[in-house]
């Protein structure tokens, strides 16, 4: 990997020491105060509470990605038989609400070579992303991951291979997966008496809630057409909850190449009382400007121009989200979002150095706040691919062979939003210029995720609650001193938020600086 040589080896050192060693108490001293004679624009917040935040909102997402990135090997320590315990701790650590097993990797996935005694787990071709996967990782290890790091685990079932014909006669045999194999594995996780998973030693049921119809179904010229996709949906969802009806079920809603209408729509009307949710992935986000910076090493030399796009490439993501919305909020259906898949894609593809570097910071964190703004709606959404060893595009970074894990900006931010939030959505009513925000609730608290979208300027604000006094706070925030810090093995938590007491007052304020993120906890009382 290409870096800026002069820039690493002189940029950061000394400064990241200073920042350091000032520590907490700098950020609740002279960072906070207003400056003489001004007084700070206003955040208000109305806290009546319009939604409630998914616990899933927060999900991450993995997928066996064989000789391209050996993500799911890369994690597994098969001298202890076990997941790596760095691994485990940094995605403990990260918290997602929930993870997803599947992608491209559900169209010949068959999960029964996914479970019994591992070794007799046969080794099977991974078509899409090239070598051999071990099955060594199957049902029963990925959910004791979720379930030693809090996460609600789900799949992606083999969905028909999403169309594909090539998937029924391969050199290593059929490797569809039809509606009874789908509602077989239901039967396996959930079902107490199942003689099969019992057989395997395992006596208690997992149970698994949430389970996805197949994955970017209308993407590409082999897969379903919509009505094929649509027939297969009732078909899938018919047997798999006659085994449990209780199991929450995901289908496919975005649109096909070429093609103007989302699927959602038409989804929904046909098959809408089997599903809890719909489906788009986000993960293209790539710049359209013919003069980009984004491409290749060119950012490194124009860093603010790179900052600006990135805030124009999330704004995409607002489109994206809101053109569901609308689709679903026209049929009068309650029918959640799932963005199941999401990153942002530069080029080179999946491997560029900039998103080791804060300036992505701008596009992860709005991206986020844009999902939970849009909570009412979305109940899942990711903004990276999960883990790997060579991935730029992913939350935890995995140093291979053994070594470290370690979280990327997007993994750092996606940490920082869900630990620090609140349980309700609430409204943002003033919003000071530069600034990106979303607002939540709990009881005597509202948390706000902050986005100083600013490259160059600090912005200072104070805050208000509308029928409320702010009693006092705690602040969490993440603002390197220049915009391209990176993060790598040898400095892994250089992205860890920094913990500071919101200065008190009638009117308690803080001082952003430029192109930080920031949680912040306020203590409020009616009044």
């Amino acid at each position: 990997m290409i870096w800026d040589l002069a820039f690493m080896t002189n940029a950061f050192p000394r400064r990241t020491f200073l920042r350091d060693v000032a520590g907490a108490a700098a950020l609740s001293a002279g960072a906070a105060a207003p400056a003489a004679g001004q007084s700070p624009a206003a955040v208000v917040i109305d806290p009546t509470p319009r939604f409630e935040i998914s616990p899933w909102l927060y999900m991450q997402f993995m997928e066996p990605l064989g000789v391209t990135d050996s993500s799911v090997e890369a994690a597994w320590d098969y001298d202890r038989d076990d997941w790596r315990q760095d691994f485990v701790d940094v995605v403990k650590d990260l918290a997602p609400g929930a993870m997803r097993f599947g992608g491209l990797y559900s169209r010949h996935y068959k999960w029964r070579e996914g479970v019994g005694p591992a070794a007799t787990r046969p080794w099977t071709r991974n078509y899409f992303w090239g070598g051999k996967e071990t099955n060594r990782v199957g049902t029963h290890e990925f959910v004791d991951l979720c379930r030693r790091v809090g996460a609600e685990p789900f799949y992606c079932v083999n969905f028909l291979s999403d169309g594909e014909r090539r998937f029924l006669a391969t050199s290593e045999g059929n490797r569809t997966g039809d509606a009874r194999e789908a509602a077989d594995w239901v039967s396996y996780a959930n079902d107490p008496d199942n003689r099969e998973r019992k057989s395997h030693g395992i006596a208690q049921p997992y149970p698994l809630k949430l389970w996805q119809l197949g994955n970017e179904t209308s993407y590409g010229n082999q897969t379903f057409t919509r009505e094929q996709s649509i027939a297969a949906t009732i078909e899938f969802a018919k047997a798999m909850k006659q085994r449990d009806p209780s199991i929450q079920l995901i289908g496919w809603g975005d649109r096909g190449r070429g093609v103007a209408d989302l699927w959602a729509g038409e989804l929904v009307k046909q098959a809408g009382e089997y599903l809890d949710m719909v489906a788009i992935h986000l993960m293209g986000q790539s710049p359209k400007r013919p003069d980009t910076v984004l491409k290749g090493l060119a950012y490194q030399q124009e860093p603010e121009r790179a900052w600006q796009e990135l805030i124009e490439l999330a704004n995409t993501v607002e489109t994206r989200v809101a053109e569901v919305e609308s689709v679903l909020a026209g049929l009068g259906a309650k029918t959640g979002i799932a963005v199941t898949e999401g990153h942002l894609s530069l080029s080179p593809h999946n491997a560029n150095p900039l998103l080791f570097e804060w300036l992505s910071a701008v596009y992860h964190a709005r991206s986020l706040n844009i999902y939970q703004r849009h909570g009412a709606r979305v109940k899942i959404a990711t903004a990276a691919d999960f883990q790997g060893n060579r991935w730029t595009v992913t939350a935890v970074m995995l140093q291979t062979p053994r070594g470290i894990s370690y979280l990327m900006p997007a993994g750092s931010i996606a940490r920082l939003f869900h630990k620090y939030n609140g349980k309700q959505g609430v409204d943002v009513v003033t919003t000071p210029s530069g600034l990106d925000i979303a607002a939540s609730r709990t009881a005597g608290k509202v948390y706000l995720h902050v986005v100083n979208l600013e490259y160059r300027r600090a912005v200072e604000v104070a805050f208000a609650v509308n029928g409320m006094h702010v009693t006092g706070g705690r602040v969490f925030e993440i603002a390197p001193d220049n915009l391209r810090q990176y993060v790598n093995q040898d400095q892994p938590r250089v992205f860890h938020p920094r913990e500071a007491v919101l200065p008190s007052g009638p009117a308690p304020a803080w001082r952003f600086p430029a192109g930080s993120v920031t949680a912040l906890e306020l203590d409020v009382q009616v009044g």
